[in-house]
């Protein structure tokens, strides 16, 4: 019996055994499972943070190359311009094809309904069912319900296709009444062209002028963000044409070399071109312009009717005797015939060969500094002829109901229904255009105002009502101006467009429309920030005049020795920091030479220029206070040496620092202060600031040293700086 027992103690032992090493094996594999799902789902977030990680070096690297294509695009201007193929009569002659009929949405037919698609069709009951009374008139009666269904939808897509044919036709006639105009000007213009033609062989002032501005103009292969606006004069007695042509600015060189991607902080960061490298290429990038436009005019001289050609090379900025927007020369440059058709323009070093031909270009460019141009179109006598000049009717000055006819004239040449409601006083909209289309289409209120300065916020917002008490789609604000940032961030995810002056310009320019910006200069309205002011046009609103606001201006002018005892030049750059609480509202509110006024326009840098007579430079910062956002209670107004060999002069070798200022109302401070340099062994200095007090603003001069030059001034003010 304790056999039998012990046995059974056993083989229960066993089963226990068993069961436990079955929970073993069970609780092992379960583990082993989610060691194995942990593993894959480790490995498949690395694996898409790999692949994200990827995509942002692959867009750091897409960055780099539309930067380094930039580049070549510069270096290869001259050659880009000699390979496109030369202006002649033959271009002038060439008839302009009629653009055929595009009816757009209206040429698709309204898709009528299938009586046998699943929406009309109601299966049969089965066979059993279908004994049933009940059921069987359930299905009569839902049958006779989708069959009218049937017929309702029939008769809509009837009544909207005999609604799109109708507008199409409408639309038809409209673009065949519209074909018959362009044929009538296209033949107009190519019997006006064989005149021209013939003035021209015959050597008329006039029509040389005519034909080469127009070959300029025509000009193609610039690239992207080019200016194309010139004045010229043709001197019949010497055989040459005088040329006054725009050329970009110092931005058109891109300020980053390269883009990469920082995988700690996750952000592409920009890497800087060096300085001496942006402006070794803005030179390249002149004196290759200046080349190609030559070479472009003596090309479509087939008759040889010039013996020389004098260009001019300007660039749109400050005028710092005067603090406006003006004509910069950078470049000048006298091309005879006879020397410039020996030139290997494919093989030449663009600057060296602009300088062998006499050329005179801008020791500093980049900072506007000026060169006397060889001769004027003015100069020469007689009419002059160009483009987006003074021959372009200036908007500032146009009648108001003219400025109305012309935008709606506009409108109505990209394809829109239009009609002007000045005459009929609706209050709000100056033009009501019509989009045709059949699916996105209506109504569309426009409104144009001819300011001078930026156009106020509550405009855009005003604007907004409009479109919603006329049921319109969309509203579209037209002005000889311009717009701050707050009215752009306004109209985000709104049915609102803003159409500022030089848009308003080019979009003129694209229908054959003629207009300027006052002065021949198209971007001379809408400087950023300025306060509204009317020009006297369509829904402008009084305001302070030019010289009311120049009255209520503060300026500080800093002054100081150009070279240093050893003779070595000596170059300052003056910055300021509009701050809240010792901070930088934001990167745009840190002015400097590269950023020359602040959001508003309160706060304006003006170029470093040479005091007549004297050893000395000068820099002027003109402060509008009472226009500063409520946000500001300091502008601090700083001075560094220019870091363009490292490491940068310490301000120890700069002598005659000194301050002068002007105070506009609501401000004071000293007339005048000496900074003091001496042994000074750091490169940047805090000239002082402007408080926001009660009674408002008052200046205190500093003399502090600040570590690490303009850079140091940036860190220290919170200015994001790479």
């Amino acid at each position: 019996m304790l056999a039998i027992w012990a046995e059974a103690q056993r083989q229960q032992q066993r089963r226990e055994e068993a069961r436990w090493r079955a929970e073993a094996a069970e609780e092992r594999r379960r583990e082993r499972e989610q060691r194995e799902a942990q593993r894959a789902t480790a490995r498949n977030e690395r694996e898409a943070q790999r692949a994200y990680q990827q995509s942002r070096e692959a867009e750091a690297a897409r960055r780099t190359g539309e930067l380094d294509s930039r580049v070549e695009e510069l270096r290869g201007l001259l050659a880009a311009g000699m390979a496109a193929p030369a202006f002649g009569p033959q271009a002038l002659l060439a008839p302009s094809a009629v653009p055929p009929f595009d009816p757009g949405p209206l040429g698709e037919p309204v898709g009528m309904p299938d009586q046998t698609s699943a929406v009309y069709v109601v299966p049969p009951p089965d066979p059993v069912q279908a004994r049933n009374p009940g059921v069987r008139r359930q299905y009569e009666q839902y049958l006779a319900q989708a069959r009218a269904r049937f017929e309702q939808d029939w008769y809509a897509a009837q009544a909207r296709e005999a609604n799109r044919q109708q507008r199409l036709a409408a639309y038809h006639r409209e673009y065949l009444a519209w074909a018959e105009r362009f044929r009538l000007q296209d033949e107009e213009r190519g019997a006006r062209t064989e005149e021209l033609l013939r003035r021209l062989r015959a050597g008329e002032p006039e029509a040389v002028q005519e034909y080469f501005t127009a070959g300029l103009y025509a000009s193609a292969a610039w690239p992207e963000g080019f200016p194309h606006r010139l004045v010229a004069a043709f001197d019949a007695a010497g055989r040459q044409l005088v040329v006054d042509w725009e050329l970009p600015g110092p931005d058109v060189v891109p300020a980053a070399a390269r883009v990469r991607y920082v995988k700690s902080d996750d952000r592409e960061a920009e890497v800087a071109r060096p300085a001496t490298e942006r402006k070794a290429l803005y030179r390249q990038v002149l004196a290759q312009s200046a080349l190609r436009v030559v070479a472009e005019v003596f090309r479509a001289d087939r008759d040889g009717l010039l013996d020389s050609v004098v260009l001019n090379g300007f660039v749109l900025g400050i005028d710092p005797a005067t603090g406006r927007e003006a004509e910069r020369f950078v470049s000048t440059l006298t091309a005879a015939r006879a020397g410039f058709a020996g030139l290997a323009l494919d093989r030449v070093d663009a600057v060296e060969c602009f300088q062998g031909l006499g050329g005179r270009l801008s020791a500093r460019p980049e900072r506007l500094d000026e060169v006397r141009p060889d001769r004027r179109p003015q100069t020469v006598g007689g009419s002059l002829a160009g483009h987006g000049g003074e021959d372009e009717p200036d908007l500032f000055e146009m009648d108001p109901l003219e400025f109305e006819d012309l935008i709606a004239e506009l409108f109505r040449l990209r394809g829109f229904r239009v009609m002007t409601t000045a005459r009929s006083g609706d209050v709000g909209v100056d033009v009501v255009a019509e989009d045709l289309d059949p699916v996105t289409g209506g109504k569309i209120v426009i409104q144009a105002k001819r300011y001078k300065k930026t156009v106020p916020p509550t405009a855009v917002r005003d604007l907004e009502s409009t479109v919603r008490h006329h049921g319109a789609i969309k509203g579209i604000l037209v002005t000889t101006a311009g717009f701050g940032r707050g009215s752009y961030s306004y109209i985000e995810g709104k049915p609102l467009t803003l159409v500022s002056g030089p848009e308003l310009v080019g979009l003129l320019a694209e229908q054959g429309l003629r207009g300027r910006l006052g002065g021949g200069t198209p971007a001379a309205a809408g400087t950023a920030g300025s306060t509204p002011g009317a020009a006297g046009g369509t829904g402008a609103t009084g305001g302070t005049g030019a010289a009311g606001e120049a009255g209520r201006e503060s300026a500080l002018t800093v002054s100081w020795q150009s070279r240093t005892a050893a003779g070595d030049p000596v170059e300052l750059d003056v910055t300021a920091f509009l701050c809240a609480g010792g901070r930088v509202l934001s990167d745009e509110h840190f002015v400097f030479f590269n950023c020359p006024q602040d959001p508003d326009g309160a706060v304006r840098l003006h170029p470093t220029r040479s005091v007549p007579g004297e050893p000395t430079r000068a820099a002027r910062l003109t402060l509008e206070l009472h226009r500063l956002s409520a946000a500001v209670d300091e502008v601090v107004v700083a001075v560094s040496t220019e870091e363009e060999e490292h490491p940068a002069l310490p301000l120890g070798y700069v002598h005659g620092l000194a301050v002068a200022a002007a105070y506009g109302p609501g401000a004071a401070g000293p007339a005048d202060w000496a900074g003091t340099t001496g042994g000074v062994p750091d490169s940047a200095m805090l000239l002082g600031a402007f408080r926001r007090g009660g009674g408002g603003w008052e200046f205190s001069p500093s003399g502090r040293a600040v570590t690490n030059g303009l850079a140091g001034l940036a860190a220290a003010f919170g200015v994001a700086v790479e």
